[in-house]
């Protein structure tokens, strides 16, 4: 038994694992059936486990958060099938030593021994280099198996993607956490905590395996003598902090949680997907931004003070600073996600920026054309102009279309908020231009 999460192992390293070795080392797994957490693809059903079964792998690239296996399966899979495994790691690893994996490849191929190539953290590798494994996975040289933290769908080529299944490993829950520190217990004794504490520190893990492992490691060493209440815990370790890259794919789907709780009218989805990012350490700013982005997108003319909350949080922020500021922001979360929702301008605003483009340069009616100098009034810029203040009800019903275009309508307003009056007004101006001018 043992790590299940030993990707930081060093490559090629021997299955025998000496008894001063860390933990999570100990408890790495020597089979597949002993992977916890990733039964949808190493079980009989899935993708993993059909592949074993018959004897021949594809090339994958296994993709999942940190802690969560995909090296011990890479490893576990070549014995699985009888492979030889050879691994190379994109952070330490250049053009020289690929070359010098595909080498030995080679000459397996010769003797008759298939190689599975494994390439830990495959997003790191450049465009050029990802096109480098084309020939020699097409060829059938090596069966490559890439890991990654990161969305294969923007970190790698479409090329290599094309020719390897996308396998997603999950972040460990609870139950699969559970298992671990049990297998850690059958081998070390009892972890020294209360069954409350022990819960606690599963959920501080955050679904990395290797984390709980390294700090069930320091409650081992530290000989503590009586079971330690979460509390006491809490002062003895620290939380594991959450996964969270601003400029990858957590950040991203974050804020789309967070914009489509508040477009779906949920204030309590909303303040946690907010306070994620907050506690993350996400600028606070890009989410006063973001905000602004949801009242207009979202609420519009449904309530127009919506973008007065936003606009207002963002300068509270910046008058106030961390941590206070960060409550003009709750605020202004709150009140989007309780006003009435209209997407009505956004749709006007596609709709009306697709329609100048198609319709290019055409001229306004004369009507309403300037007129600055003589010559143009003479040619009769500006001619036969309503005043709309000058006609009854300050409507004239003029028309202000090109004459070569009909008239269009862009922007229809819903039946909520305040855009519920002025869809009466627009009622009421239509029906004044039918009766004045048909």
């Amino acid at each position: 038994m043992a790590d299940l999460f030993a990707d930081d192992l060093p490559q090629n390293a021997p299955d025998v694992v000496s008894e001063d070795a860390p933990l999570a080392d100990r408890l790495r797994p020597r089979a597949l059936d002993e992977v916890i957490g990733q039964e949808h693809v190493t079980g009989p059903e899935g993708a993993i486990g059909r592949m074993v079964a018959a004897g021949k792998l594809s090339s994958m690239v296994l993709w999942g958060p940190p802690g969560t296996g995909k090296t011990s399966i890479a490893r576990l899979l070549a014995d699985a099938v009888g492979m030889r495994y050879e691994a190379v790691s994109a952070v330490f690893s250049g053009v020289a030593d690929l070359k010098k994996a595909f080498a030995a490849a080679e000459q397996a191929q010769k003797a008759g021994q298939r190689t599975l190539l494994f390439v830990d953290e495959i997003h790191r590798f450049n465009r050029a280099q990802q096109d480098g494994f084309l020939p020699f996975v097409e060829r059938g040289l090596v069966t490559l198996v890439g890991a990654t933290t990161e969305n294969p769908s923007f970190e790698l080529n479409a090329a290599l993607l094309s020719r390897a299944q996308v396998l997603i490993l999950h972040r460990l829950d609870a139950e699969a956490l559970g298992k671990l520190l049990d297998r850690a217990e059958e081998l070390e004794g009892p972890l020294p905590l209360t069954a409350a504490a022990r819960d606690a520190l599963i959920a501080s893990a955050d679904g990395d395996g290797r984390f709980l492992l390294n700090q069930a490691e320091t409650l081992y060493a530290a000989n503590i003598p009586e079971p330690l209440e979460p509390a006491a815990l809490g002062q003895f370790l620290q939380r594991r902090m959450a996964v969270y890259d601003k400029d990858r794919e957590g950040h991203y789907n974050l804020i789309s949680a967070l914009h489509k709780a508040v477009r779906g009218s949920d204030p309590q989805a909303a303040l946690y997907y907010m306070a994620r990012m907050l506690v993350a350490g996400e600028e606070p700013l890009f989410v006063a931004r973001r905000l602004v982005r949801m009242a207009v997108e979202d609420i519009g003319l449904a309530d127009p003070q919506a973008l007065q909350q936003c606009i207002a949080a963002k300068e509270a922020y910046q008058f106030l600073g961390s941590p206070e500021g960060e409550l003009a922001l709750v605020q202004a979360c709150i009140y989007l996600a309780t006003a009435p929702k209209s997407n009505a301008a956004y749709k006007a605003q596609k709709a009306s920026f697709a329609s100048a483009r198609d319709t290019g340069s055409l001229m306004p009616p004369m009507n309403i054309v300037n007129a600055p100098t003589k010559l143009m009034k003479d040619a009769g810029y500006g001619a036969g102009y309503a005043y709309d203040h000058d006609a009854d009800e300050g409507f004239s019903g003029d028309n202000y279309w090109p004459e070569e275009m009909a008239p269009q309508t862009f922007y229809e307003p819903v039946e909520r908020g305040f855009e519920r009056e002025i869809a009466k007004r627009l009622d009421y101006w239509e029906k004044l231009r039918r009766e004045r001018h048909g």
